[in-house]
């Protein structure tokens, strides 16, 4: 199940095409979803969190929280729209596509991919460009 809460006055635009979306992601990257929460808020929740679970005391565009390390993906990833609007003016990115790349972004995460040295940002980065060509596909 995939589920989208929202905190702010932000809502995705086809919210079907969007689970459907997440869940050939998945499916193509040998895994299930059990239960993904998208959960869209302001800089301020996401600081709170970041302070509050990691000790981190800056702003994020995403944090991601697994709930189970197996084969189907259980999570809550929280997105801070105002970040994420920041950031795609920044890199002249089309809003809709950097929220979709953010979503992905967390999703990677939770199968494994990880950002933390610059040759796995590009592995990353690539596999994220690879990911939102599958969304502008009709099915």
């Amino acid at each position: 199940m995939i589920e989208f809460c929202y905190e702010t006055d932000f809502k995705l635009a086809n919210e079907e095409k969007t689970r459907e979306w997440i869940t050939d992601v998945v499916k193509r990257e040998n895994r299930t979803v059990n239960e993904l929460v998208y959960i869209f808020c302001d800089d301020n929740r996401l600081l709170e969190l970041n302070q509050k679970y990691l000790n981190h005391n800056t702003l994020t565009d995403i944090l991601t929280f697994p709930y189970s390390d197996s084969e189907a993906l259980h999570a809550d990833i929280f997105i801070s729209i105002p970040r994420v609007k920041e950031n795609s003016q920044k890199y002249g990115e089309v809003e809709e596509e950097e929220i979709r790349r953010v979503m992905v972004h967390g999703v990677l995460h939770l199968i494994g991919y990880q950002d933390d040295t610059d040759e796995a940002k590009q592995k990353m980065r690539a596999k994220e460009d690879e990911k939102l060509r599958l969304f502008h596909v009709e099915r």
